[in-house]
C-alpha cells in the first residue's frame, strides 16, 4: 500500500493499482466564509485535515483509505454576505456532487463517506446521496463535523463550559483551528459574540432567525445582519488547542470506526 494519502497524489499508474473496489473514498467538503475576524474563512481546511486523520487511522486498522481534493465552496445561505468569500447556488453544489459520485461509481468506487465542514452542504448532500442509493444502491454517509463537535463538546468540556466557547466563529472550529493550524489564526482580532441585535425592530435569535412572543422565526436576513463580526453564541477566547486536540481524537475515533465497521465493509444488511 502507497504511503500517499491524497487522491490529488497519487500517479495514474499508483491510482489503478490502490483505488480498486476494496478503498474507501473519503470527501472532505466545507467552505469560504466569515468564521469570526480571528478566524481562517476556509473551514474546508480544517474538513480535510480531520479526512486525512480518519483516513490514517482507518489504514492503522488495514484499511485503504484515500482523501478526495475538498470541496471549498459551499452552498450559497445567509453567509453570502462575507466579504471575500465564495459560495455557489445548491443546484450547482448539487449538480458537482453528484457529477463526482457519479464517476467514483464508473470506476467502481462505492465506498465514500463525506467529511463535511458546513450547515449549508447539508441539503445538497442529502439530495444527492439519496438519489445515487435510489439509482445504484450507493450508501454513502455523510458526518457533518460541527453538528457531532456541539455534544462532544459538552462531554470533553461539561455543558456550562461548553455553552461559553460553542457557537459559530467559536468552538468547535476556533479550537480544531488552534490544533491544527494556529500560524494562521489571529487571537488578537478575537471579538466576543454581539448582544441586543435587532432587525426591523425584533430581536435577532440567530442566523436567518428572529424571536417573536416566544417563537423562532426564520426570516431573510444575512449573516452580516446577525453577526457582523462572524461571531454568534459562543465566545472564541474560550477556545484552546487542547480542546481542539482533544475534539479530533474523537471525530478521528467515530469516523475510522464508523469507516472500518461499515463503510469498508459496503454496508450489508
Amino acid at each position: 500500500m502507497t504511503d500517499k494519502l491524497k487522491i490529488a497524489e497519487l500517479t495514474s499508474e499508483e491510482a489503478r493499482e490502490h483505488l480498486n473496489d476494496e478503498a474507501v473514498i473519503l470527501l472532505p467538503m466545507g467552505s469560504l466564509e466569515d468564521q469570526g475576524t480571528h478566524a481562517p474563512m476556509g473551514d474546508f481546511l480544517a474538513a480535510e485535515a480531520v479526512a486525512l486523520d480518519m483516513a490514517r487511522a482507518a489504514r492503522a486498522r488495514g484499511v485503504p483509505t484515500f482523501v478526495a481534493p475538498a470541496l471549498p465552496f459551499g452552498g450559497k445561505d445567509y453567509f453570502d454576505s462575507s466579504h471575500g468569500g465564495i459560495s455557489i447556488r445548491s443546484s450547482t453544489l448539487v449538480a458537482l456532487l453528484d457529477d463526482m459520485l457519479g464517476q467514483l461509481h464508473r470506476h467502481g468506487l462505492t465506498r465514500v463517506m463525506i467529511v463535511n465542514g458546513h450547515g449549508g452542504n447539508v441539503p445538497a448532500i442529502t439530495e444527492v446521496t439519496l438519489r445515487w442509493r435510489q439509482k445504484a444502491g450507493m450508501f454513502v454517509p455523510s458526518i457533518y463535523l460541527w453538528q457531532v463537535s456541539y455534544e462532544l463538546l459538552k462531554t470533553i468540556l461539561g455543558p456550562e463550559a461548553a455553552a461559553k466557547s460553542s457557537g459559530h466563529g467559536g468552538d468547535p472550529l476556533t479550537s480544531v483551528g488552534l490544533y491544527y493550524y494556529p500560524e494562521i489564526l489571529r487571537p488578537d482580532l478575537m471579538r466576543t459574540p454581539p448582544k441586543g441585535r435587532k432587525i426591523k425592530g425584533m430581536d435577532v435569535a440567530g442566523f436567518a432567525a428572529i424571536l417573536y412572543d416566544g417563537a423562532r422565526i426564520q426570516v431573510p436576513i444575512e449573516a452580516a445582519e446577525t453577526a457582523p463580526d462572524g461571531v454568534w453564541g459562543g465566545d472564541p477566547s474560550f477556545s484552546s488547542a487542547a480542546t481542539g486536540e482533544a475534539l479530533v481524537k474523537r471525530l478521528v475515533e467515530i469516523g475510522a470506526g464508523l469507516i472500518c465497521d461499515h463503510v469498508a465493509k459496503g454496508f450489508p444488511e
